[in-house]
């Protein structure tokens, strides 16, 4: 049978070509005036995602 794609992964999750997994930052959208322009910064990057989750979530987007 077919594997269908997990929509919320598909979503969060962008696969690059060297195979890696990138995901956002966690907590943007509000409450960022109270923190320090260093954490502000580092949320604007994109995170690898470890590798203990990345061959689960590999799994859920088969055609990505």
């Amino acid at each position: 049978m077919k594997l269908k794609t997990h929509k919320t992964v598909s979503k969060r999750v962008k696969l690059t070509k060297s195979g890696k997994l990138l995901k956002r930052k966690g907590g943007q959208d509000h409450f960022n005036s109270r923190e320090s322009g260093k954490v502000t910064r580092n949320k604007r990057r994109d995170l690898s995602v470890w590798k203990t989750y990345a061959s689960n979530m590999k799994t859920l987007i088969p055609n990505a």
